[in-house]
Parts: structure tokens; sequence; C-alpha cells
């Protein structure tokens, strides 16, 4: 197992920073009534998610750890609905919604999973 020695190593981050550079792409193509308000929402959503994981790969303890990664998963469900959101407002092709959408139920379940080991080498 490849030893991890900064979060660029963490496969969880390198899917939630694909699906970052994903909405960037997507939203690139809003309204731009939307610029301010679901462009923007998205945007930051998609941000945090990654944002987290950083964060709390270089927190001391588990706990403080665990607890970025838990904001992580709440920004992954709202950009979610937000790409939800966005097909069903045809701003989003259903291709573009199951790509971005695929891709965020991998980053959830990795995050899920690294959360579970985190927790583990703990014990």
């Amino acid at each position: 197992m490849a030893t991890i020695k900064n979060f660029h190593d963490l496969q969880v981050w390198q899917k939630a920073h694909e699906l970052v550079l994903l909405v960037y792409e997507v939203t690139s193509t809003f309204p731009t009534h939307e610029l301010y308000g679901l462009v923007s929402q998205m945007r930051r959503a998609a941000i945090s998610v990654a944002s987290n994981i950083v964060e709390g790969f270089r927190r001391h303890s588990v706990n403080d750890s665990i607890h970025f990664y838990n904001i992580s998963e709440g920004s992954l469900e709202e950009l979610k609905y937000q790409l939800l959101v966005s097909r069903d407002l045809h701003y989003i092709s259903d291709e573009t919604y199951t790509r971005a959408h695929f891709l965020a139920e991998e980053v959830s379940k990795l995050l899920y999973s690294w959360k579970v080991s985190q927790r583990e080498n703990t014990k």
C-alpha cells in the first residue's frame, strides 16, 4: 500500500477535485442570471467538498478530521440536489447530469470508506 504523504495522494481528494473541475465546466454555460444564484452555490458546494477533505487531512485528531469529512459529505449532498435542479431547469442535459451524479456518488463512497479507515486506524 502506498504511503500517503499529503492530500494529493488521497484518491477521495483526487475524485473530489475532478468533480470541482466538472462543476466549473458545466456551470460556465448556465444563463447569466444564475451567476450569483445556482452557479455560485454549486461552485461553492463543490469546492467545499474538496476543501474540507484537505482540512480534515491536516487535523491532528481523528475526531477533528471526521468533523471536516462530515462537512464535506453535507456539501456533497447539497451539490447532488443542485445538479438535479440544474437538470430539471434544463441547464444541463440528462447525460451531463448522469456523468456528474455518477462522479458525486463515487466521491461519496470514497469519502465514506476514508472515514471508516481513519476510525479503524485509532483502534
